[in-house]
């Protein structure tokens, strides 16, 4: 995820100080993973720098001074650009689930207990997020949807490596 046009888009709707950035950054899409204060103050520094936001107020506080931050014309087709371009399909060519199995192989170690492992660590997290999915609201739905349905292909993975097992070892034991 780009926070740099995220924290731009979220400044469309108006002027923003860095804290209420991050509060509606992590409302709408931090559940699992808040943005930290530094992050926030280091990447509208970096957008500041790059004309994609201005400096629109500055209010005296009991810390450091609040500026207040409004994207500009430049901003907002930066935006415009950037959720008009797809994302690139990760086709996950190389994963660190697969290199274990390999090696396992290699190794003489079990791989089918290692994918009997897996299998029962993707179960345990889409119950998890199952729960979540029947609790949240329609956002946390549909995230929860994403990450179900990576975790459903993974699963047709793990079961399709486990029946090829056999024939995977004799191909990398060579």
């Amino acid at each position: 995820m780009s926070i740099g046009h995220t924290l731009l888009g979220l400044l469309e709707s108006g002027p923003r100080h860095g804290y209420d950035l991050k509060r509606a950054f992590d409302e709408k899409f931090g559940h699992d993973r808040p943005l930290a204060y530094g992050q926030v103050y280091s990447t509208m520094s970096r957008l500041l720098k790059n004309g994609l936001v201005e400096v629109d107020g500055i209010e005296p506080g009991g810390g450091p001074e609040r500026k207040r931050y409004a994207i500009t014309e430049a901003g907002v087709t930066d935006v415009a650009r950037w959720l008009g371009t797809p994302e690139k399909p990760e086709p996950y060519l190389q994963s660190t689930l697969y290199t274990k199995v390999v090696l396992a192989l290699l190794t003489g170690r079990g791989a089918a207990e290692l994918l009997d492992t897996q299998r029962s660590e993707h179960l345990r997290l889409m119950r998890i997020l199952t729960d979540r999915k029947r609790r949240g609201d329609l956002a946390d739905q549909l995230i929860c949807d994403h990450a179900l349905f990576h975790l459903e292909a993974d699963l047709r993975w793990l079961e399709l490596t486990a029946a090829r097992l056999d024939a995977l070892a004799k191909e990398v034991v060579k």
